[in-house]
C-alpha cells in the first residue's frame, strides 16, 4: 500500500506529528487545497522536500529548470488563463506526445482536456509550484506571484484613509488577496537577502523598500489604495492594535518559510500619510556566531578574547543603530556559554533565543526597564550579565556596581568611535574613578559591503592613492592591487555579497586611565591608544580593501580618518 505524504515526511524527519495534524485541520477547513501546498504555504516543511515526497509517493519524474520552453507552446490552442488556473504548462510535444509540467499530476480533468485538444499521449511531469510561477513569468509576463496579478485579485475601489470603517478594514486586510501581496512582500525580501523592509505611505503612492546590505532598494509596490489594509494585515500578523493610529507601536511576526524559523521585529510610527512600517528580518540560521566571519582579525580577535574572558568588568561595543553590535555581543555570549557559567541578558528586544542563556525582554509599560531588571537579576547570582544598551546613568551606574561586585558585563552604547565612548560616560553623570575601574576594552565598529567574488574586477592602485592613503603599510606586492565591483546574477547586480566589520578595539591601560582622570579630549585618549598598538577602524577597513575583501570607497562611506 503506498504510503500517504505526510507518513513519508514523517518517516524522513522533515515533518513533526502536531505540524501534520495541524496542516491536516487546515485541509478540513480550507476545501480543496492539498496537503502538499498547505505545507508549503504555511512554511512547515521546505518547497523542495515536499515535491521529492511527492515525486517518490506518485513515481513522477520532477521537471529540471532547464526542461521548461523558451518559448509558449501551444499558445494559439490554449488559454493563459486556462493554464495559470489548472497550473500546468507544456514542456514540449512530438508526434505521439506531449510533456505536461504540472503541480496536480493527479488531476484528471486538465490531463484530459490537454489529451481532447492535442489528441497526443499526455506523460506528467512534476513541477515545483516557485519554478512553474517563474516559468509562467518569463513566457507570459504575470505569474501567479506577480504584484499585479494580486492586486487585480483585490475588489476595486477607493479607500478613505480617514474615515476607513475598522471592521471593513479587518475584513479587508483579512481578504486572501492582501495576505498574499504581503507575503510576497516578506518572501521577496527574505529573497533579496534583506535585512529590514520598510513599507511607507506617501500622499500619492505606496513606496516598499529593502535594505540590502545597509542600502536601501526601492521594489515593486502594491497602488496607494491598498496602504491601509497592507499596513492593517502587517499589524494584525504583529498583533498589534489596528484602530490605534496616532502612536508608534512595536510588535513580533514569527513566521516558517522554508522550513526556517524567521522572526521578524515590527515598528510603527504615524506619518502625515498613514502609518509607516519598518520590519527588522531575524534570521539565526542566516547569522554566523563566528568572529573571524563577522571580520575579526586574528591580532584583534586575540586582543578582545583577553578582554572578554575577564573575571570581572565592563566591555563595551560602540557604533551607530545597524553596525552589528548586537551580533558581536551575541557571538561573544556565545563563547562564553558553557555549563559553568551564569549568563543572564536584559534587552529590548531579545533578537535571538539562545539556549542555556536566561533572557528578559524589558516591558518598559509594566515598569520593567533596564535598571529595575538589573537590579533584580544581580541577586540570581550571574557570571555574566549582557545589557542590551547603557541609555541612561541609572542603567550606567547599576553596571558599574555589577562589575565591582565581580560580574563580567557586556553592553552597548551608541558612539562613533572607541575613544569618545569613555566621554559619553562622563557626560551621563558617571564618575571617572568607577569608569577608569570598571571598563576593561572598547569595541568600535562600523559594516562594510563585501565585494561579490563571482565578478569582482582587479585593477592597480593609483600611486596618487597608494601614497595619501599610505596603502604599502599592508602589503608587499607591488604594484598594489585593489578591485572594484562590477555586478552578476550572484549579487543582483550590485557587485556586493553580504557585509563585515570594520573594527576598532581600545583596551584599557594604566595611562589611558590617567588620561581619563585628568578628563583630556577624546582625541588625545585616541592618540594615546594608536600609540599603544590601537589599529583604527578607517585602518582596519583601508587593510581589508587591500586584501580584496571590500573597497576603497565603501571604507569611505562609513568613516574617515581623522
Amino acid at each position: 500500500m503506498t504510503k500517504r505524504l505526510g507518513e513519508i515526511l514523517i518517516d524522513s524527519g522533515k515533518l513533526n506529528a502536531l505540524d501534520l495534524e495541524r496542516a491536516l485541520r487546515l485541509q478540513e477547513s480550507g476545501g480543496q487545497e492539498r496537503l502538499g501546498a498547505i505545507l508549503i504555504r504555511s512554511g512547515m516543511v521546505a518547497e523542495r522536500v515536499v515535491i521529492d515526497a511527492l515525486s517518490g509517493q506518485l513515481d513522477l519524474h520532477i521537471v529540471e529548470t532547464k526542461a521548461y520552453p523558451e518559448l509558449p507552446i501551444l499558445e494559439e490552442k490554449v488559454a493563459v488563463r486556462f493554464l495559470k488556473e489548472s497550473r500546468a504548462l507544456p514542456l514540449h510535444e512530438d508526434a505521439d506526445q506531449l510533456f505536461l509540467a504540472m503541480e496536480n499530476p493527479l488531476d484528471e480533468f486538465v490531463v484530459q482536456a490537454f489529451h481532447l485538444l492535442t489528441g497526443r499521449e499526455i506523460v506528467c511531469r512534476l513541477a515545483v509550484p516557485s519554478e512553474l510561477d517563474a516559468a509562467f513569468e518569463r513566457l507570459y509576463g504575470s505569474g501567479k506571484s506577480s504584484m499585479g496579478q494580486l492586486v487585480g485579485e483585490v475588489e476595486t475601489r477607493e479607500e478613505d484613509e480617514g474615515s476607513e470603517d475598522l471592521q471593513q478594514l479587518k475584513e479587508l486586510a483579512s481578504e486572501a488577496p492582501i495576505i498574499r501581496i504581503v507575503g510576497l512582500i516578506i518572501s521577496h525580501a527574505l529573497s533579496a537577502r534583506a535585512s529590514d523592509i520598510h513599507v511607507e505611505p506617501f500622499e500619492n503612492r505606496l513606496i516598499v523598500r529593502y535594505r540590502v546590505d545597509g542600502v536601501m532598494h526601492e521594489v515593486e509596490s502594491p497602488p496607494r489604495r491598498f496602504s491601509a489594509a497592507v499596513i492593517s494585515r502587517i499589524k494584525i500578523m504583529a498583533s498589534l492594535d489596528i484602530a490605534e493610529r496616532r502612536l508608534p507601536q512595536d510588535g513580533r511576526i514569527k513566521l516558517r518559510i522554508q522550513g526556517k524559523e524567521i522572526d521578524l521585529r515590527v515598528s510603527t510610527v504615524p506619518t502625515m500619510h498613514g502609518e509607516s512600517v519598518v520590519m527588522r528580518i531575524l534570521d539565526k540560521s542566516g547569522t554566523a556566531l563566528d568572529f573571524t566571519s563577522l571580520g575579526f582579525d586574528p591580532d584583534v580577535l586575540a586582543r578582545f578574547m583577553e578582554v572578554l574572558t575577564q573575571p570581572h568588568g565592563i566591555l563595551l561595543v560602540t557604533g551607530p543603530t545597524g553596525s552589528g553590535k548586537t551580533t558581536t555581543l551575541y557571538t561573544a555570549l556565545d563563547k562564553l556559554n558553557n555549563p559553568d557559567i551564569k549568563i543572564l541578558t536584559v534587552e529590548d528586544p531579545v533578537e535571538y533565543q539562545m539556549e542555556g542563556i536566561n533572557q528578559i525582554q524589558v516591558k518598559a509599560q509594566i515598569g520593567l526597564t533596564f535598571a529595575n531588571a538589573l537590579r533584580s537579576i544581580v541577586r540570581q547570582d550571574p557570571d555574566v550579565i549582557m545589557i542590551g544598551e547603557i541609555r541612561d546613568l541609572e542603567t550606567a551606574q547599576i553596571a558599574v556596581q555589577s562589575a565591582l561586585t565581580g560580574h563580567m558585563v557586556l553592553s552597548t552604547l551608541h558612539t562613533n568611535d572607541a575613544a569618545s565612548t569613555v566621554n559619553r560616560l562622563l557626560d551621563m553623570g558617571m564618575d571617572d574613578y568607577l569608569l577608569t575601574s570598571t571598563v576593561n576594552g572598547i569595541l568600535a565598529q562600523r559594516l562594510v559591503r563585501t565585494l561579490c567574488t563571482h565578478c569582482r574586477e582587479a585593477h592597480p592602485a593609483l600611486p596618487e592613492v597608494v601614497e595619501e592613503m599610505k596603502l604599502r603599510r599592508y602589503t608587499n606586492s607591488d604594484p598594489i592591487i585593489l578591485y572594484r565591483p562590477t555586478g552578476c546574477e550572484q549579487c543582483g547586480g550590485t557587485g556586493y555579497m553580504g557585509r563585515l566589520s570594520i573594527i576598532e578595539l581600545l583596551v584599557m591601560s594604566d595611562p589611558i586611565r590617567s588620561l581619563i582622570m585628568r578628563h583630556v579630549t577624546a582625541g588625545e585618549i585616541r592618540q594615546l591608544a594608536i600609540a599603544e598598538g590601537m589599529q583604527t577602524m578607517y585602518e582596519n577597513g583601508l587593510s581589508k580593501a587591500v586584501a580584496g575583501v571590500t573597497t576603497i570607497e565603501e571604507v569611505l562611506r562609513v568613516t574617515r580618518e581623522d
